[in-house]
């Protein structure tokens, strides 16, 4: 069970990124928009499943690796986790880096799953 605290943090941080859910970003698929999707689970967790097209860069070096998906500043990124908080700290993270379209995807791989049965 997280701490309080991690959960407050995230709460705070949640109010400086965009989110979308998974209808959403299953639309963006659907229509073909140019974006890079990244799993920011760790390899082990990928073992359930990813999201069709992500690339996976773990939380862990995401900020250090984050140019072997992109260094345009302006491209849209969207990030997921499990359940949305590590990607909401992902997503904070690289904007705090200059990235300026940064969507963090609301309820992760699980929400991904439980919605769309995938």
């Amino acid at each position: 069970m997280p701490l309080p605290e991690f959960l407050e943090l995230v709460g705070q941080i949640k109010r400086d990124v965009r989110e979308i859910d998974v209808q959403q970003l299953r639309q963006m698929q659907e229509d073909k928009e140019d974006f890079s999707l990244i799993d920011v689970r760790e390899p082990e967790e990928t073992q359930q499943g990813t999201i069709p097209g992500a690339a996976l860069l773990p939380r862990g070096v995401l900020e250090l690796k984050i140019d072997q998906v992109t260094s345009d500043k302006e491209r849209k990124i969207v990030l997921y986790c499990a359940g949305g908080n590590r990607s909401a700290l992902a997503a904070y993270m690289l904007q705090r880096m200059g990235f300026r379209n940064v969507l963090s995807v609301i309820g992760g791989y699980s929400g991904w799953k439980q919605t769309l049965g995938r």
